[in-house]
């Protein structure tokens, strides 16, 4: 129980920081990558503010031995950058700055009702679908050339 209360207040603290700060707006994250127009520079302080409460809580997060509630941590086996990570990052940034919404933004979006909120949130469920498809048949595919 004590978990999912805790799960419950960092989803809230996320969501309401993402509300307050005007990232849930998608004009205003379109207008961040609009250098030509009306440019809005307050993103970059929202991710560098984002990215130094990351950086100090991963370094107190990874002195313990494992997670509060967990058996260990799950990371990443490589750190390789390959075209798959390029890829992904790259569908990412382009629908972010063509729709003004991330994953983390639209989540707590959601709340406003707007339909293009939810059109964005059914396509990026249908984009994770179609990934975890593509990557199966890929998987696949493989043994079958390592036999011939």
């Amino acid at each position: 129980m004590k978990k999912h209360i805790l799960i419950y207040l960092i989803g809230l603290t996320f969501g309401l920081g993402i509300s307050i700060s005007g990232m849930a707006n998608p004009a205003k994250v379109i207008n961040f990558f609009d250098f030509a127009g009306s440019w809005d520079p307050s993103l970059a302080f929202v991710m560098g503010g984002a990215v130094t409460v990351a950086f100090i809580g991963y370094r107190l997060v990874f002195r313990r031995e494992a997670p509060i509630w967990g058996k260990g941590f799950n990371l990443p086996g490589t750190r390789q950058i390959d075209a798959r990570l390029i890829g992904g990052s790259l569908v990412f940034g382009i629908g972010w700055g063509i729709a003004g919404f991330c994953p983390g933004g639209a989540l707590p979006a959601l709340g406003t009702g707007r339909s293009e909120v939810f059109i964005f949130v059914v396509a990026l469920v249908a984009g994770i679908l179609l990934a975890k498809a593509l990557q199966k048949a890929s998987a696949r595919k493989k043994p079958k050339a390592a036999q011939a």
